[in-house]
């Protein structure tokens, strides 16, 4: 199962240039999966009617209308793993290492925003994954798959 991972569009609405981008990169994932910071009602409802399998929670800059429909936490049943989602909140130096308990034992895998840097850590059998921000000069996302074999992360910038 290959999940799309997007964080901090900060978008009110899905502009010409996330069109495009949703089209060459989103849309043909299993799984469409949004740590936070969506921002706008708007792209929220895009987001929510242009995948089948979207899931997102809030972030710390999201419109109150789109923070009042979202979690701050999900947990996911996705390919026989758990998948913990959350955007991120506190000391950006120590937010990975605090993920794992925050989300409890037996999550496989956590995705998580806020920080607007990639990176792929491993907390005991958790892996921590932020695929970036979406809205950097240089966009950044990442493809999680979720195989028999294993999970294998796979960033694009």
């Amino acid at each position: 199962m290959r999940l799309a991972v997007i964080s901090d569009t900060h978008l009110e609405a899905p502009s010409d240039w996330f069109r495009r981008w949703f089209d060459s990169h989103l849309r043909d994932a299993d799984a469409l999966i949004h740590c936070g910071d969506i921002t706008g009602p708007a792209m929220l409802e895009f987001l929510e009617t242009s995948h089948p399998n979207f899931h997102a929670v809030a972030g710390n800059c999201c419109d109150w209308r789109v923070a009042q429909e979202l979690p701050a936490m999900l947990r996911l049943n996705l390919a026989g793993r758990t998948v913990g989602v959350t955007h991120g909140w506190g000391e950006r130096t120590t937010l990975p290492a605090r993920l794992p308990e925050a989300f409890g034992p037996g999550f496989d895998l956590i995705l998580f925003g806020h920080l607007h840097r990639q990176m792929e850590l491993r907390f005991g059998d958790t892996l921590v994954v932020n695929p970036g921000c979406l809205c950097a000069e240089t966009p950044r996302m990442a493809y999680v798959d979720l195989g028999e074999e294993g999970v294998a992360v796979r960033f694009v910038r």
